[in-house]
């Protein structure tokens, strides 16, 4: 009686891969060793690759090799190893903050510079009686430099054409504006309104010998845009300085 063939396969399973007489088992004997490995389907890349996708424990980020880091979900750390970025914000923007304390510094350097400057090169009278040559029409206000005294001002045209459209106190009553700028020290003390320029002459009764009147613009619009100007700035580029400081620290600490 005739035998039934043997099986190919063995129970439960499909058998040798190759069959018999094929290439032979694959991985080739000397290769990486068997694909998938006893007891489970193995890491992805096979050894020797980049590393196990995904990584125990959950999805992970998808490193590509030199490529960049990504966190993981739920504000894991990055693997160690991976490439880190650069922590924002840069130095440069400090440097923006330490531009803009300096521009406030010398802001008020520079307005200092050009009060002193304003004040040495105002036209004088020399009191008790002078001369004052006022070169463009306008208002000026005339500053008082001298010991405290009472005086009483009167200005008269002394060339040909010079003219004056009004002569007033200065400001209201409690108004002050003085100066101490090296040997000036002034205070403003009346208002001319000048309708041609020209030389006028000054009489000053009650004023000391060696006192004199000044003529100038009011330093008072020069003094505010000085100081509030430079504070200002100082001011901007402290706070921008500590804001980009604390934003730096907050994020070193999330990214460390």
């Amino acid at each position: 009686m005739n035998q039934p063939p043997a099986e190919e396969n063995p129970p439960g399973g499909p058998g040798p891969y190759p069959p018999p007489g094929g290439p032979g088992p694959y991985p080739p004997p000397g290769g990486p060793g068997p694909y998938p490995p006893p007891g489970g389907p193995g890491p992805y890349p096979p050894p020797g690759g980049p590393g196990p996708y995904p990584p125990p424990g959950g999805p992970g980020p998808y490193l590509p090799p030199g490529g960049p880091a990504y966190a993981y979900p739920g504000g894991g750390t990055v693997p160690p190893g991976a490439a880190r970025g650069k922590v924002r914000p840069g130095r440069v923007w400090y440097l923006l903050a330490v531009a803009v304390l300096a521009g406030g510094v010398a802001w008020l350097v520079l307005s200092f510079t050009s009060f002193v400057h304003q004040v040495d090169s105002m036209p004088r009278a020399q009191l008790p009686q002078g001369q004052v040559t006022l070169t463009h029409s306008g208002g000026y206000v005339i500053y008082y430099e001298g010991p405290r005294a009472r005086i009483n001002v009167r200005l008269v045209p002394a060339s040909a054409g010079a003219a004056i459209a009004s002569f007033r106190p200065y400001g209201s009553p409690g108004t002050t504006l003085t100066y101490n700028i090296g040997s000036h020290h002034g205070s403003a003390t009346f208002t001319v309104q000048v309708r041609h320029p020209g030389t006028f002459s000054v009489q000053a009764v009650g004023a000391p010998s060696g006192s004199d009147l000044a003529f100038g613009p009011s330093l008072a619009g020069g003094i505010v845009r000085g100081v509030v100007g430079g504070v200002l700035l100082i001011v901007l580029g402290l706070v921008l300085a500590v804001v980009l400081f604390v934003v730096r620290i907050v994020r070193r600490r999330r990214f460390s």
